[in-house]
């Protein structure tokens, strides 16, 4: 069977936070045939359209990192009931220049979560928002909203709620399967 590369995508910056643990679990929980990279974001300056001439260096690895995947994992923090700006400037970053985005076409999933019961549902539906007008085929369902993420982690960072990881084992099977489909459609 083909490796397919997926692109994780965390919208927090800190390396021991919620986020990235429920990202690490997501991609352990995975059916083989799905091979992941982390994409980190954080180093990327604003997108400025004046930085094309000569763009920087973040820019390029950013956008090469991207094409060569096969598929986006985008899991997400929510700041103020919306996405965190580091990830909306990374898709800004990876749409431009106008006529060269490497998101369209790109089959994805979009989880997130928040310490609350809201689990980052506001986060989510403008993320999904953004990638629509980018051209990413998000999956549309099973959706993933993981609430009270901080209380799912033991100490060392692991997963130690055997319900949400049999959720996320689902929803990376249906991930598999909405990656096949699209390529079978591409």
């Amino acid at each position: 069977m083909q490796q397919l590369k997926v692109a994780v995508l965390v919208g927090s910056l800190r390396q021991k936070s919620v986020t990235r643990k429920v990202a690490r679990a997501l991609t352990r929980l995975a059916p083989s045939g799905l091979n992941f990279s982390f994409i980190e974001i954080g180093d990327m300056p604003h997108y400025n359209e004046d930085l094309e001439s000569d763009p920087p260096a973040a820019f390029t690895r950013f956008r090469s990192a991207i094409t060569a995947s096969d598929a986006l994992l985008f899991v997400t923090p929510e700041f103020n009931r919306g996405m965190p700006g580091v990830l909306k400037n990374s898709i800004d970053v990876g749409s431009r220049p106008w006529g060269k985005s490497v998101w369209v076409g790109k089959p994805a999933a979009v989880v997130s979560q928040s310490y609350g019961g809201l689990a980052g549902f506001g986060s989510q539906h403008q993320l999904r928002q953004v990638l629509m007008g980018v051209g990413v085929a998000s999956m549309p369902h099973p959706e993933a909203y993981i609430g009270n993420a901080g209380e799912l982690f033991d100490e060392a960072g692991e997963l130690n709620n055997p319900a949400t990881a049999e959720f996320l084992t689902a929803f990376m099977a249906a991930f598999q399967t909405w990656i096949a489909q699209q390529r079978r459609q591409a």
